[in-house]
């Protein structure tokens, strides 16, 4: 199973590379993405619980990385987001952490770390998926049973 992902970045060409990189790498499957804080805000809230992780840039075309950020405080535990950014100053990293960023990534010193990060949640929705999957066949199983 792909880590279903959202992504807000404005840059097309970054958008177009790190797409085609964390679908190579790390076994994402990028589903949409946008290039403004409202566009990004309006997708994560219509398919609350549908997605595995969201990756935020900081400067989008309107609005801002925080602003998506903010809006996702109240995500389902397996959800995560991530900001990814040229300005990942300790300030950045602070106030990412206060809005809820479960991580953030400089784009030009740590994208090995992004891939490895969403390596690392693809193993872990395979995880939570096959331990779902036992629970659902475990509970079918008794509800089948005469006792």
């Amino acid at each position: 199973m792909a880590l279903i992902t959202y992504l807000a970045e404005d840059n097309q060409i970054i958008r177009d590379n790190l797409i085609d990189t964390l679908e190579e790498i790390a076994h994402v499957q990028v589903v949409a993405h946008a290039v403004t804080q409202a566009e990004a805000s309006r997708w994560l809230t219509l398919h609350d619980g549908t997605w595995h992780l969201a990756i935020v840039d900081l400067f989008l075309k309107e609005g801002s990385g925080l602003g998506v950020l903010a809006g996702c405080r109240h995500r389902e535990p397996y959800q995560k987001v991530v900001v990814l950014t040229n300005y990942a100053t300790p300030e950045v990293r602070r106030r990412a952490a206060e809005l809820g960023a479960d991580a953030v990534f400089d784009k030009t010193t740590e994208l090995d770390a992004l891939f490895a990060y969403c390596a690392e949640q693809t193993a872990n929705i395979l995880t939570h998926d096959v331990q779902e999957a036992q629970r659902e066949a475990v509970a079918q199983h008794d509800q089948a049973t005469p006792t």
